[in-house]
């Protein structure tokens, strides 16, 4: 592939974004220095940066914000949805300013040098937001050194050796190392992540770790339930020995079909039990994949908080909070499968059924945070079946 014309480095860049294309896009850095390497995707999201950032769902990504103020709110310890941020670097229109919200308990550009993440400022969004939409989502390094000093050729071979999301297993990297029993309901202004209830009266699920958001957790427990996690790698048999009332796939990171060739076996013995199943996004994918269905490389994926679904029962639409790169190919549905809700974007399939609704799924995130929450009735008809 030819080099693009290089652009030269101007005055005051402490930053970098170099495409696997050849295309060499300066900045401002901020947060961590050094160096990730990773795909590039946008995020069209107005509010939510660090949940977004600690998503593990974005584990090998590096996200391109269009919303241009970006650290405007600061961070705190509660907008997290992983113990650390999975995604790589975050690349932004504006410089991060002083934090203005009563919540913030420290500047971003710090809790990204905690976290060892790299920013990118000064950058014009709204071109490489379009460039991703006509080309798709690249392959690139995104760099900071307070010097000021790149070796650009280096960058440029890294960006080109990087396989590429299609293939890669992330879950098996993000996925939790033992198994747990989670606490807390949702956060509540004042009180916190407080609990719901007794637990010993409470449905039991077993929830299979892929790269899980923690407010799916909490969202089950807000519905009525109690939560006990496993690894990506559990057996059958280790989910069963915990004798759920139902079974949750949680969402994750990296091509679905690498993840499935360990997950796929297990999700079938566990549809045999007749047990409710419920998955989200990578959960979604690997139950499809379990009856038969194929998964694909989306040409830029869907990101954000605005994406509309159309629930195909009933002709609602639901806004959505979206993730994902790969999506499942409606044509590839076996019989006994049913598609239940499709985005109005693209058409792409957003829900199934299985066995009468004993097991259903979607591609989106009902759990929205950040975004809306058209869809919480998911968690409370998950519940409801196991009651």
């Amino acid at each position: 592939m030819a080099d693009a014309t290089p652009i030269p480095m101007p005055e005051g860049a402490t930053g970098v974004l170099v495409l696997a294309s050849g295309e060499v896009i300066w900045g401002r850095g901020f947060g961590a220095e050094g160096s990730a390497v990773g795909e590039v995707c946008f995020h069209t999201a107005m509010t939510g940066y660090q949940e977004i950032m600690t998503d593990p769902s974005f584990a090998g990504q590096m996200i391109c914000f269009t919303f241009p103020h970006i650290g405007n709110v600061g961070a705190n310890p509660d907008d997290v949805e992983a113990d650390n941020p999975h995604a790589l670097g975050m690349i932004v229109r504006e410089d991060v300013t002083e934090p203005s919200n009563f919540r913030s308990a420290e500047h971003l550009d710090a809790w990204m040098r905690k976290h060892d993440r790299i920013g990118l400022s000064g950058i014009d969004t709204r071109a490489l937001t379009r460039r991703i939409r006509g080309g798709g989502a690249p392959n690139g390094v995104v760099a900071h050194a307070a010097d000021g000093k790149f070796d650009i050729p280096a960058l440029l071979a890294q960006a080109r050796a990087w396989p590429g999301l299609e293939g890669m297993d992330l879950a098996i990297t993000v996925t939790a190392e033992t198994h747990y029993g989670w606490e807390g309901g949702v956060w509540r202004l004042g009180f916190g992540y407080g609990g719901e209830g007794a637990e010993d009266e409470r449905p039991h699920v077993v929830a299979i770790d892929y790269g899980s958001k923690h407010n799916i957790f909490r969202n089950l427990v807000k519905a009525g339930a109690k939560v006990t996690v496993l690894p990506a790698t559990a057996t059958a048999e280790q989910v069963l020995s915990f004798d759920p009332d139902g079974i949750f796939l949680s969402n994750g990171p990296g091509d679905p079909a690498a993840t499935g060739e360990y997950a796929v076996p297990v999700i079938r013995e566990l549809l045999a039990t007749k047990k409710p199943l419920f998955g989200i996004c990578l959960g979604h994918q690997l139950l499809a994949l379990a009856v038969g269905a194929q998964t694909t490389k989306m040409f830029q994926g869907h990101r954000g908080a605005n994406h509309p679904v159309k629930r195909l029962s009933d002709g609602a639409v639901e806004i959505t909070s979206m993730n994902h790169g790969f999506a499942v190919e409606s044509a590839t549905l076996p019989e006994g499968v049913v598609e239940t809700h499709v985005s109005l974007f693209d058409g792409s399939n957003c829900g199934i059924e299985i066995d009468g609704g004993r097991a259903f799924s979607v591609q989106y995130h009902p759990e929205a945070s950040p975004g809306p929450q058209d869809s919480f009735y998911l968690f409370e008809r998950f519940v409801g079946m196991m009651r």
